[in-house]
């Protein structure tokens, strides 16, 4: 394991991909806990497909990828917002339709587009190789911002989170908070795409928080605890990605390695508690 961390301070790339690896576990922790507290793994879900879509139209059409993948996850979550909170569609059709089109509109420009078929995997599961010093600056300030809002602003989002009706009572203004938290989601979604992938990153979301769930009830201490866990899992996951190789010659996925730990994690937490719950119980 020494020779993991030596490698990291010596070599730029795994340096790169070491400290988004960080900054990842840090974000999804702190909105991932919005996330499940409000119930919009769904559309969290729906949000990471949309954004597959935007993916595809920039690499055919030359600019940024993750770019066209910002834009699209934006518009689809604002939209969502919107058609829900005018009661045009219901949310969850909503939510399947930006899910099935991103999908199919990645898939099309990404085979109308040279070269760039064999890259499918990457952008579906994860390629922490591909980070570079731009993902780190845009990860880091998306990091302080969402670090800062939460301090800022937490009790507010906690009081929308739980009771949107005492929340307006309250002077927040719900509906702005409401939008301004999609976009926030739809943002970390995409700045951690090269991390855990599009199929793979709403594990990252959501495990942490539910595994802090089971831990406590406090808003407060379940975000802490969503933190840490990304955080360990995400480190303890890089580890383990760098240092085992298979029989082939590879090496194991460094996102499906995180999304192992997390679900052993979780698979503990659950029994602990339930043992617990027994014994207190008897």
């Amino acid at each position: 394991m020494y020779s993991v961390f030596q490698d990291i301070a010596t070599y730029e790339h795994l340096s790169d991909a070491f400290i988004v690896c960080i900054l990842s576990a840090i974000t999804c922790g702190i909105v991932g806990s919005y996330v499940v507290a409000r119930r919009m793994v769904f559309l969290s879900g729906g949000i990471t497909h949309a954004s597959f879509g935007g993916l595809g139209v920039a690499l055919y059409a030359g600019f940024n990828p993750l770019l066209g993948a910002l834009l699209f996850a934006s518009v689809a979550s604002v939209g969502v917002e919107f058609a829900s909170r005018r009661g045009n569609i219901r949310e969850d059709s909503a939510i399947g339709i930006i899910w099935s089109v991103g999908m199919a509109l990645g898939a099309l420009f990404m085979s109308l587009t040279p070269g760039y078929a064999v890259e499918l995997p990457s952008y579906l599961f994860g390629s922490i190789s591909l980070v570079d010093g731009a993902d780190i600056k845009w990860l880091a300030l998306l990091m302080v911002m969402v670090v800062v809002g939460a301090m800022l602003y937490g009790r507010k989002i906690m009081y929308m989170t739980f009771d949107e009706e005492y929340a307006r009572s309250q002077g927040v203004p719900t509906t702005v908070v409401a939008y301004v938290m999609s976009v926030v989601v739809a943002v970390t979604i995409v700045l951690s795409i090269k991390v855990m992938g599009i199929v793979l990153l709403m594990s990252l979301v959501t495990i942490p928080t539910v595994v802090a769930n089971t831990l406590s009830k406090d808003f407060r201490w379940i975000t802490l605890l969503a933190v840490l866990t990304a955080l360990l899992c995400n480190i303890a996951g890089f580890v383990m990605s760098y240092e085992v190789v298979l029989p082939s010659g590879g090496g194991i996925p460094t996102g499906s390695c995180i999304i192992f730990l997390l679900f052993v994690v979780l698979l503990l937490v659950k029994l602990i508690d339930a043992a617990r719950r027994r014994l207190q119980h008897n």
